[in-house]
């Protein structure tokens, strides 16, 4: 039997009641309270999650630049000190490595993070293309990673430091930031679609940090929040899923986040030629937003039709939480991929009805 990786707030999951799952070998919590209760505080006050299990790699050196220009579908050269950078990496036939985030200290310094499944392969693919003056680090077990989302993290956040965080501008952060008695990286990005923060901190400081943030939340409504309500709050958002909407199979493109692919950045990488070609001629399958008509709830890789020919699939679905509808993201042939196209998915081996929607299904209100 195989033993499953903990992060350093395993411990903190029991005094919370948190009901722990395997999430691609880990052992996280799924809910703390209940999903919907859970999703509910981050969409009107704030949540608070464990995401120790993401994976952090260090890339220094003198030519890392140019390394990671190479490495990644994004404008690396467009990052600012003290900036954040969503991209993916791509093989050379354009399917997927991984989909991350890029912090830039320094022109020769830099933090990537990656998802927690594809930590070793992650770190292998980036090694074993390494060229000039340029050190890979895998650093995933020194750091753990908080998430504090919600309309409120800002206020919540603001009582623990001396510093302005509000002035943290989005995909921006401040590093050895005080939090109390813990140094945390700041950064102004989540996963929800909600404002937030995300913290990095030494894991052995993981307890404390999870600790002084529930305290001080604790008037305004802020909860624990498992891997339940983080899936439901990030496919509302209609931010992608390695795994799901993502995968070594589905090209950027495909998956909508051709906005974190550079074509025009005069650097080579992995997959430009073919990302080039699907640009140019269009991709064969789009990632699109469907809503049940019939009653049903759509799930991952079920079948979707039209006219009696299978299409392609459902990446991910549920009954939304905020829109009390019964939605999802679903790959499917181009062809079929406009607003109001009537199409069927296969649940419980019936044919249902679906429509092709907009996305993002939820996008909150900006002050």
């Amino acid at each position: 039997m195989t033993t499953l990786l903990r992060t350093p707030l395993y411990e903190e999951y029991k005094v919370l009641g948190g009901k722990t799952i395997d999430f691609g070998g880990w052992e996280l919590p799924v809910q703390f309270s209940s999903i919907k209760e859970e999703h509910e505080a981050v969409r009107t006050a704030a949540g608070l999650f464990d995401v120790s299990h993401m994976g952090e790699i260090e890339v220094t050196g003198k030519d890392s630049l140019k390394y990671l220009q190479k490495m990644m579908t994004n404008d690396v050269s467009k990052l600012k000190e003290e900036g954040a950078l969503y991209s993916a990496m791509c093989y050379e036939d354009a399917g997927t490595v991984d989909d991350l985030l890029i912090y830039k200290f320094s022109d020769e310094h830099y933090l990537l993070v990656v998802n927690a499944s594809n930590i070793e392969k992650d770190f292998e693919w980036l090694h074993s293309h390494v060229e000039g003056d340029v050190k890979v680090v895998n650093k995933s077990d020194e750091i753990a990673q908080l998430a504090l989302q919600g309309p409120k993290a800002v206020e919540i956040l603001q009582r623990l430091t001396s510093i302005n965080v509000s002035e943290i501008k989005y995909f921006t952060f401040k590093n050895n930031v005080q939090i109390s008695d813990v140094e945390a990286l700041v950064s102004r990005t989540g996963y929800t679609g909600e404002d937030g923060f995300e913290l990095y901190c030494p894991a052995v400081d993981a307890a404390k940090l999870w600790n002084i943030l529930l305290e001080a939340g604790k008037e305004d409504g802020l909860k624990p929040c498992g891997l339940g309500s983080r899936d439901t709050l990030r496919f509302e958002a209609t931010l992608a899923l390695y795994g799901q909407e993502l995968s070594k199979d589905i090209t950027p493109l495909e998956a909508g986040i051709g906005f974190a692919v550079k074509l025009n950045k005069e650097e080579d990488f992995f997959g430009k030629e073919v990302l080039k070609t699907q640009k140019e001629q269009g991709v064969p399958r789009k990632l699109v937003g469907i809503e049940m008509i019939d009653k049903g709830i759509p799930r991952s890789h079920y079948p979707v039709y039209k006219d009696g020919e299978n299409i392609g699939e459902v990446t991910s679905g549920t009954q939304s939480p905020t829109l009390k509808r019964n939605i999802g993201l679903a790959l499917v042939k181009t062809e079929y991929s406009s607003l109001g196209t009537e199409i069927e998915v296969e649940i419980r081996n019936k044919k249902l009805k679906a429509v092709v929607v907009s996305t993002p299904f939820y996008k909150r209100e900006k002050k």
